[in-house]
């Protein structure tokens, strides 16, 4: 095992995290766009590795100049093949150890366009550099010790951020608000760890001896420093909880608008993204199919789906659109259910609200009808709305944060949430330092020797080591590394 991030020494060094044919920690000089090529004023290409300045000077108009170039320092020139001008372009070089990956780098801002981005490219290529894989940039911060694990996957939970709220968060960690939690967590378990060797490493006279009387009789027949062991967890378990809350914000909800045809379900779609997606018509059946687009309601990305309108049709392409938006509705995460206001409640109505869960009840078309009478026990759980004037829509949207957040956690929670977990396998390794700190606490609650206890202590410490990278393997870091965009 490489035991910390910056150490080339273990395991990874010697056998490399593999993508494919290509090695990741073979050092050799790596170059990628850093931005999407396609028609843009600048295109970025970022280059990093042993010799990479070198290397780029070889293609460079003023080679000497690029060479002696001080870091953090920007140059103008031209990309050359041959004596012949490829592309003007700006080179921002930054020299190891300060830079991103920790080694020699260069960004190269060269003019839009996938042709004259893809020349520059292939210049830099024709001297040595190879196309860097998935994530390589971050994955050789992480080993230069210029990242530890959780900022390296904060990196990719900026770019693929879908609201404000999830960039902030991603920012957080990337400032090392996890780093510093899972530290300061893996500090308390050790400190308990300690106490728990001192009394497995000497005899009760030798401790006797060597401390107080009191702190002979705190150790023996009992966990030492058991109030810090439940602070541990008390951490342990927050951190447990905010994953429910980070999902959300990460991968969002998906809402599907449902009703019987004409009840306004497209007219609502629209509202929500405040653009004619949804042809809207007073022609029942209009829509055969789903349409769904993503839109932000409170910072919680929401994947809108509006849907055929729910009825017995002998129509047959209009029969498999009812189909379709029965299939949807099951995996839904909240229904929106549009009663039409204009029409009023039916049985079907009433049928459907009796037996659906998380769903919400909109009373629609609510400026020409309002609310006049409704079963008592839905009463109170619909909400009138205008998607003509767009009365009531901020209660919608109050109301649909409100269910989501309901599932993620309590308010408290929500209110109080400082520091996360952003990842599937930070919360994995978080609720494998859960289990072992809790059965180690359970064998102490039963009084059990603490040489079964010691095991346990050590396997939540190696594991919180996993979160931030102290402890890695090569499989570890390949899994995480190639699911990162090329350039980053």
């Amino acid at each position: 095992m490489c035991e910390k991030s910056g150490d080339m020494s273990g395991e990874i060094k010697k056998s490399g995290a593999m993508y494919g044919d290509a090695i990741y920690s073979d050092e050799s000089p790596i170059a990628a766009f850093a931005t999407v090529p396609g028609n843009s004023a600048l295109s970025v290409i970022r280059c990093s590795g042993k010799g990479a300045v070198e290397m780029a000077a070889l293609v460079f108009s003023a080679p000497d100049k690029l060479k002696n170039t001080q870091g953090n320092t920007v140059i103008h020139g031209w990309i050359t093949t041959n004596g012949e001008k490829i592309d003007e372009v700006l080179v921002s070089v930054f020299r190891a150890p300060k830079s991103y990956t920790g080694e020699d780098s260069l960004d190269i801002s060269c003019h839009g366009g996938a042709v004259t981005g893809k020349a520059v490219m292939n210049a830099l290529k024709s001297t040595g550099f190879r196309d860097a894989l998935p994530g390589e940039f971050t994955f050789r911060a992480f080993m230069n010790g210029k990242l530890d694990l959780t900022r390296s996957e904060s990196v990719m939970e900026l770019v693929a951020a879908k609201t404000d709220i999830s960039r902030r968060h991603a920012i957080m960690r990337l400032s090392g608000s996890l780093f510093t939690e899972i530290d300061e967590i893996k500090k308390l378990i050790v400190q308990v760890l300690s106490g728990v060797e001192i009394y497995l490493d000497y005899s009760e006279d030798e401790i006797s001896a060597s401390f107080d009387t009191n702190a002979s009789e705190e150790i023996a027949g009992k966990l030492p420093n058991k109030e810090t062991a439940l602070l541990a967890m008390e951490r342990l378990k927050k951190l447990q909880a905010s994953w429910q809350i980070e999902r959300v914000y990460q991968e969002g909800v998906t809402v599907v608008i449902a009703g019987r045809p004409n009840a306004g379900k497209s007219s609502i779609f629209n509202s929500f993204l405040k653009e004619d997606r949804s042809i809207v018509t007073e022609i029942p059946g209009t829509t055969r199919d789903w349409i769904e687009a993503w839109v932000n309601i409170e910072g919680i990305p929401v994947k809108l789906v509006d849907t055929a309108g729910l009825r017995d049709t002998l129509d047959s392409v209009e029969k498999l659109g009812v189909e379709r938006s029965l299939k949807i509705l099951q995996e839904a995460d909240i229904v929106l259910y549009l009663i039409d206001g204009e029409q009023g409640i039916t049985a079907e109505d009433i049928e459907f609200m009796k037996r659906r869960e998380r769903c919400i009840f909109i009373w629609n078309k609510f400026d020409i009808s309002p609310v006049v009478s409704l079963p008592a026990e839905f009463a109170d759980n619909v909400i009138s709305v205008s998607a003509k004037t767009g009365e009531g829509l901020k209660d919608l949207y109050a109301a649909i944060t409100s269910t989501v957040m309901s599932e993620a956690a309590s308010d408290d929670m929500f209110n109080e949430l400082a520091v996360s977990v952003g990842t599937v396998r930070q919360k994995k390794l978080v609720d494998a330092a859960c289990s072992y700190l809790e059965e180690a606490l359970t064998l102490a609650e039963n009084e059990e020797p603490l040489d079964l206890i010691a095991p346990l202590l050590r396997e939540a410490v190696n594991v919180l080591g996993e979160i931030t990278g102290e402890v890695s393997t090569a499989d570890i870091l390949e899994e995480m590394f190639s699911r990162f965009c090329v350039g980053k």
